[in-house]
């Protein structure tokens, strides 16, 4: 399956569009005011223009970098080759799965099964509803929580959680659903789990949206309480981080 040009950045527009249509209005506002002022005040109004139009632009040119421009949705970062045996692969989103195709297309000898963790009541991002509003789920979709991950003990051999496992926003509940991919993952089987972090580079890209990421010491507490072990850290890009996890620490 081939993305579309700029099918990223695109999707970040429509899905948060009250947020960009606010920033617009809040440009041509100052614009306005800014023609009948003077002094300290235009000053101060080009400032603040400056900024708005800056920081939604480096947004934008960031996430059209990320999404359109790197080659994540390649998975070419993924280390190793797949598996000549037939596999047993889970893929878990939070409402919006842009992912389970490509990994159908790589790992094509095997089972792979899609799980949705979304809940209305618990994560309650406005995009989140666009999205699954815009994209139908991937056949065959199930419907899990992150208490409750239907999946029989050790059956899995890799478990994919791309961008998703930031909207569970409360430790506990994260800490719950990690320990619940832990019990499904077989003794040789890892946890792919991708993310952007609460970072430095994250917050010069999205300022305070980068708040709605965890930093990375969260994440580490989070695995290290589901008894799950990192194997690996990459960054795909400066952006976004890929932790490779094992099953209570097993070695490769």
């Amino acid at each position: 399956m081939m993305r579309r040009p700029f099918q990223g950045v695109w999707n970040i527009i429509r899905f948060n569009w009250p947020f960009y249509s606010l920033s617009v209005g809040l440009v041509l506002f100052i614009f306005i005011f800014r023609s009948y002022s003077i002094g300290v005040i235009s000053l101060a109004a080009d400032i603040v223009l400056t900024l708005t139009i800056g920081l939604t632009l480096i947004s934008l040119l960031v996430s059209w970098y990320v999404y359109d421009l790197s080659d994540f949705y390649a998975f070419n970062w993924l280390s190793g080759s797949p598996s000549k045996k037939a596999e047993k692969i889970v893929n878990i989103n939070a409402g919006f799965d842009e992912t389970s195709q490509l990994l159908a297309d790589r790992f094509a000898g095997a089972e792979l099964i899609a799980c949705d963790f979304y809940d209305p009541k618990k994560h309650t991002e406005p995009s989140i509803k666009r999205a699954r509003k815009a994209y139908p789920p991937f056949p065959g979709t199930r419907s899990i929580t992150t208490g409750q991950v239907p999946l029989a003990d050790g059956s899995i051999d890799r478990i994919f959680v791309i961008l998703s496992a930031h909207e569970i926003r409360d430790a506990d509940e994260r800490k719950a659903f990690f320990s619940e991919l832990n019990r499904s993952l077989a003794a040789s089987g890892r946890i792919v789990v991708v993310e952007h972090l609460r970072d430095t580079a994250n917050y010069m890209a999205y300022n305070i949206g980068a708040f709605h990421f965890h930093s990375r010491s969260a994440w580490l507490s989070t695995f290290k309480s589901a008894r799950l072990a990192v194997e690996a850290e990459t960054k795909i890009t400066p952006f976004i981080t890929a932790f490779l996890l094992n099953k209570n620490g097993t070695e490769s």
